[in-house]
């Protein structure tokens, strides 16, 4: 037992997920896409983070700069197959942010402005690199969440397209908690629409959508990446 957590509860957390996307695929798709699993690191002590590892896991999602930059150093540098882990931003980034994580980040998740685009892009290109970006999509209009409005998205993805040093990989969402399923409906279809009419210079093939209380719901409708935080490491306690 560290900081209150439980190696052989979080790996059986881990499990029940795993059966859950499973069961979900099965039954609702058979595209032949994979569903990344993203652990959700908010809150959560390196030492216990760097147990996924252990596990086959090597996707992690980072909500704050700030806390990142305290924690990055204490993360394990190798996956159990001796790759490096992967590292998305998923949090509201502001734009003078960014330069503390250009280098470390393999992919920024929550891009919903051409001026935030136009920052990733003028740092990746000073640092050598090309970004990959989710563009966000605030797909029920929540006044409370960051994103895009559906009916915005294609003037963003018209501007970052023409970006040198970004690379647009497809759309990430936080549908509303209520009747979340029909605002995961509308997203898999703007998703496929996009897909099928890809603008040229984006490339479509991840869906980031599904946390804890949705994921298997996420999968039916075409999620390619769920990130999973409370429900793999337990309730987080904001006080930490």
């Amino acid at each position: 037992m560290e900081n209150n957590y439980s190696y052989d509860t979080v790996k059986n957390n881990l499990s029940v997920i795993t059966q859950n996307i499973s069961e979900a695929y099965d039954k609702y798709r058979n595209d032949g896409t994979k569903v990344d699993i993203m652990a959700v690191t908010k809150t959560v002590p390196p030492e216990v983070v760097n147990w996924i590892f252990d596990w086959g896991l090597d996707l992690m999602g980072e909500n704050r700069v700030q806390e990142y930059l305290s924690k990055k150093d204490l993360y394990s540098k190798t996956a159990k197959d001796g790759s490096d882990p992967r590292i998305h931003f998923i949090g509201h980034l502001q734009t003078n942010k960014v330069k503390y994580i250009i280098n470390d980040m393999d992919m920024i998740q929550s891009v919903d402005s051409v001026k935030l685009a136009h920052e990733i892009d003028r740092l990746a290109k000073a640092n050598n690199k090309v970004m990959d970006i989710l563009c966000e999509v605030n797909i029920g209009g929540e006044e409370s969440k960051s994103g895009i409005a559906p009916d915005k998205l294609d003037e963003l993805l018209s501007e970052t397209a023409s970006m040198e040093n970004i690379r647009v990989r497809g759309l990430m969402t936080i549908p509303p908690p209520v009747d979340s399923d029909i605002f995961l409906g509308r997203m898999s279809e703007l998703y496929n629409k996009l897909k099928a009419d890809r603008p040229q210079g984006i490339e479509m093939d991840i869906l980031s959508m599904g946390m804890t209380h949705d994921y298997a719901e996420a999968v039916k409708y075409g999620s390619t990446l769920v990130r999973i935080g409370s429900g793999l490491f337990g309730a987080r306690n904001y006080n930490k």
